[in-house]
């Protein structure tokens, strides 16, 4: 057994090995996507990987050549991810589970050399042998994507009074709320890195997607007073939602908020719920959504919402 770098005559047999992964996904996730369980739609992936700026990593050959494992990284030009490389769902997939130890050992060296030492890697929530192989390498789970089917129309939360379609006259308000989820994720026990932005710059982004069509924004009301909002759009939308991840013609949870003081009575469920008849009104097949593993709340409220995970993505920092 060999471990070499990766090149453009191991897109293929990647392919192979990928399609192989995802078939054996679907067995527990039916909502993905079929289609890259054939070998030419996975190989594809694999070569889009590949293509990224920045790209390198590293196959596993047997004696007699045979690619058995294959492991793809590139960074990601964002500050919020440190000096990063990122192994996204379609950028490993192995015969032997015990292969990813020996793929990351020589493709770690590469990335830390280059001066990145932020690592993350998005692998299938289903397998907990795979979640342990990186756990072995000092990767910790850090984020949660997950996916349900389209519940029927007229759910609890359609009727619930203190929810309704979002106004321009509450930009104001939603601007702020804008504000919330990245204070909330700053905090304990989470402490993310994500920038927070300024109110004027959430009221134009707002100005902006309101009147698009793609999105059903939501406000929750208590007393008068908007203290809530949730945003559904199209899961095409999401950069952190790579192709392998969508179900076809799938719906999104792409973001939910509550001030602080109002947590607790139930508006978060309520939000969440009309962004799921939203995306039964669009047609859509089915609905995914993300959160922070160390938000306790969301954790907490999506699970019970019927959200199942799909994929896991687990991160480590070298060098302490």
């Amino acid at each position: 057994m060999r471990v070499v770098p990766f090149s453009d005559g191991h897109v293929e047999p990647a392919g192979r090995l990928l399609a192989a992964r995802h078939a054996e996904h679907r067995r527990a996730t039916p909502l993905l996507d079929p289609r890259f369980a054939a070998v030419p739609d996975a190989a594809a992936e694999v070569a889009r990987v590949w293509a990224s700026e920045g790209a390198s990593g590293s196959v596993v050959l047997e004696p007699d050549d045979e690619v058995a494992g294959y492991l793809l990284g590139a960074p990601r030009d964002s500050t919020t991810w440190g000096p990063n490389v990122w192994v996204e769902a379609a950028g490993l997939a192995v015969s032997r589970v015990e292969l990813f130890r020996e793929l990351y050992a020589s493709s770690a060296q590469q990335w830390v050399d280059a001066g990145r030492t932020a690592h993350y890697v998005v692998v299938p929530a289903h397998d907990e042998s795979v979640a342990w192989a990186w756990f072995g390498l000092g990767f910790g789970q850090q984020h949660v994507h997950a996916l349900r089917d389209v519940p029927p129309r007229a759910r609890r939360g359609a009727a619930d009074a203190r929810v309704r379609r979002a106004l321009v006259d509450d930009i104001a308000a939603l601007a702020l709320l804008d504000l919330e989820l990245p204070r909330h994720q700053g905090a304990s026990p989470v402490f993310s890195s994500g920038a927070i932005p300024s109110v004027a710059e959430a009221e134009t982004e707002w100005a902006a997607t309101l009147p698009d069509h793609h999105f059903g924004c939501f406000v929750a009301e208590s007393d008068g007073v908007v203290v809530g909002s949730a945003v559904g759009c199209p899961l095409e939308l999401s950069s952190l939602h790579s192709p392998l991840m969508r179900p076809a013609h799938a719906g999104f949870l792409g973001f939910a908020a509550v001030f602080a003081q109002y947590r607790g009575h139930g508006l978060g469920r309520a939000l969440g719920e009309a962004v799921l008849d939203w995306c039964a009104e669009s047609g859509f097949a089915a609905v995914a959504t993300d959160w922070r593993a160390t938000n306790l709340q969301s954790s907490r409220a999506w699970p019970r919402l019927g959200f199942e995970p799909s994929f896991l993505r687990l991160h480590r920092v070298v060098g302490y």
